[in-house]
């Protein structure tokens, strides 16, 4: 049977797979950032029961596989707090985050540790305060340190995303295995469905390294020569 009229005729749900699947990509990405910059501060910065705290939710979330988080938020959390209501695609999309959060918070502690703490010792003695010293000159420096390898969240979190299907989210390989049940042909989707996340992760690596680029300093962090 030929594959690519199946292909065709399906094309627009496909597209509405990837655009989920992108969809879930960057909200979890975004979620991470917003999450993970003030852990990994609160980390290097923060008191000792703040560390702790912070140290516990990055075991938590790093310790469990992501198909029991999932499955821990969308049938015990969310419903017991009273957000039962969410979405599959919502809640996907915050799991993910919660739990690439965990890593970036580790991503950014290192590079932020990897500024001399005689930068801070020179702002402070230059009248600045601690807020002030760590958001002009130590985060400036430690995000550009940061960014190759925060770069690489994008394909971990691009390849998670289709364990969301377990929960219905309407991402790719929701789609495909859809377009499986009705056509009753397997390899040809399945390989369409891994050209396309190769084909999304290659692209979305080089739109980050590009970025990593025009943010490089000659001589600075990921920019040395």
């Amino acid at each position: 049977m030929d594959v690519l009229p199946i292909l065709i005729d399906w094309s627009p749900y496909i597209l509405r797979g990837v655009a989920s699947t992108l969809g879930l990509v960057l909200i979890a990405l975004a979620l991470g950032v917003l999450l993970g910059l003030p852990m990994a501060l609160g980390q290097v910065y923060g008191s000792r029961p703040v560390r702790w705290i912070i140290g516990v939710y990055v075991w938590f979330f790093r310790g469990l596989p992501i198909l029991v988080l999932l499955f821990l938020f969308w049938f015990g959390i969310f419903p017991a707090t009273g957000l039962g209501h969410l979405s599959a695609f919502v809640v996907g999309a915050v799991v993910l985050g919660l739990r690439g959060a965990a890593y970036q918070s580790q991503i950014f502690r290192g590079s932020i540790q990897s500024v001399g703490e005689g930068q801070m010792i020179a702002a402070r003695s230059l009248g600045m305060s601690r807020f002030a010293a760590i958001r002009s000159v130590i985060l400036p420096q430690a995000l550009r340190i940061a960014l190759p390898a925060w770069s690489n969240e994008y394909p971990n979190i691009l390849t998670d995303s289709a364990v969301c299907y377990a929960i219905g989210v309407v991402e790719l390989l929701t789609i495909t295995s859809r377009i499986v049940v009705q056509t009753h042909i397997t390899m040809p989707i399945y390989l369409t469905a891994a050209a396309i996340f190769i084909v999304l992760n290659y692209g979305g690596l080089k739109l980050l390294h590009a970025l990593e680029e025009r943010v490089a300093i000659p001589g600075f962090g990921a920019g040395a020569v």
